[in-house]
């Protein structure tokens, strides 16, 4: 009869904000133990990749406080190397990097082939001149006792010296083949800089990252300005694969969706097959790690262009300035999220409607009007991602808790 039940609950459609939450399950477990505050015990890891709404670290950072607070400090976890792009955030940590690197990315500047293979990041960035370095100086609360450096080897890298204080120690980089290699380095004390400094021969790095392993909680942020799910796709399956292992994330939030929303046309036969792909790769590459989905939120636009962008009804909503242009939803957003919800109910991922836990339909201006939203209409300022962090924790807490 139980499993009778199960097969049931799984068919039946999801129709609230949020759906799924019991496949959520590892990841409760875990959270106990990453609570522990014991010595030695990896935190808890949440991976987060996505577009603005994630590299801006709105959203992601308020959510960082408040996991952080409740379950202790795990580190500033996953970052793209040094700095990929102008007005790049690395809130709780600083970054600086010598000139002599040339980035690839999976989207925008830096995106046409023949490129490096990509990893989590999105980025690779790749040396051009011997002693090319790039450091990272972590605030107190974000202090770390293990450092993960990934890049790629091949015949024509020698090595990177990382150096922190006077520990200087020497990663290999040299090899017959072009492979990913991840390096797990290990301190007695807690850190808050280091530096990598490339030797002679081009180093292509994919990502860093800093854990405290001290028990807690560490959420990594990783997003693209601009860029949709497609994007993703472009992320090479050797170097996921490695970095996944090394990471070892306890759940992975995907948040795509607003650029999509937001394209001149809208395929949504292309979108649906492009999820199931990504959800099958991320199950494959991270067997048995819990898969939490962000519907994007609500937003917001005059551009006339948008206004027919997918098949679907067109939602107005007054203005606080009559004088502008109406403001709309675009169709496509809500096919977006439909067939994300539809998808995630077939696949059985968690899925989380960001929109109607913002307040549904022109919840935007009423986000604008009291400053949770800038003017744009689709991105949150600093109070808004506290208060979407806030009911997203509350959702996850409230299933964590739960009989699930």
């Amino acid at each position: 009869m139980s499993a009778l039940l199960a097969l049931l609950l799984q068919a039946a459609p999801c129709t609230g904000p949020v759906c799924n939450f019991d496949t959520l399950g590892p990841w409760a477990a875990r959270l106990n133990a990453a609570r522990s505050g014991a010595a030695g015990v990896e935190p808890l890891h949440i991976l987060q990749i996505g577009d603005s709404h994630t590299a801006g670290d709105a959203l992601t950072g308020a959510w960082r406080d408040l996991v952080q607070d409740e379950g202790g400090r795990g580190g500033r976890g996953v970052l793209p190397p040094g700095r990929p792009y102008a007005g790049y955030l690395t809130r709780g940590v600083t970054v600086t990097m010598s000139p002599s690197w040339q980035v690839a990315a999976s989207f925008g500047p830096g995106s046409a082939p023949p490129r490096p293979p990509l990893g989590l990041s999105g980025f690779t960035l790749t040396s051009t001149t011997p002693d090319a370095r790039m450091a990272l100086t972590a605030d107190p609360a974000m202090a770390f006792d293990r450092f993960v450096l990934c890049a790629l080897t091949n015949m024509v890298t020698r090595s990177v010296a990382v150096k922190t204080g006077d520990d200087v120690r020497t990663i290999d980089l040299n090899s017959d083949i072009v492979e990913p290699r991840c390096t797990t380095l290990r301190y007695d004390t807690p850190q808050t800089a280091i530096d990598v400094i490339a030797d002679k021969g081009a180093v292509t790095l994919t990502s860093w990252a800093t854990f405290r392993d001290h028990g807690g909680v560490v959420l990594s942020n990783l997003g693209i300005v601009g860029s949709q799910l497609q994007h993703f796709a472009r992320i090479d399956d050797d170097v996921l694969a490695a970095e996944l292992g090394a990471y070892a994330p306890d759940l992975i939030v995907l948040a795509f969706g607003t650029n999509e929303g937001f394209a001149p046309h809208f395929d949504p036969n292309t979108y649906r097959a492009t999820l199931i792909e990504q959800v099958n790769r991320l199950r494959r590459l991270a067997p048995g790690v819990p898969l939490l989905m962000l519907g994007p939120p609500q937003a917001l636009s005059r551009n006339p262009a948008l206004r027919a962008n997918a098949e679907g009804a067109l939602i107005g909503c007054p203005a606080a300035d009559p004088a502008k242009p109406p403001l709309f939803e675009p169709p496509a957003l809500g096919r977006v999220r439909s067939i994300q919800r539809e998808v995630a109910q077939e696949m059985h991922f968690a899925w989380w409607d960001w929109g109607a836990r913002m307040g549904g339909p022109c919840a935007a201006v009423r986000w604008v009007a009291d400053g949770r939203m800038r003017g744009d209409y689709v991105h949150l300022t600093s109070a808004g991602g506290r208060a979407v962090a806030q009911l997203l924790e509350d959702d996850l807490v409230r299933f964590a808790t739960s009989d699930q």
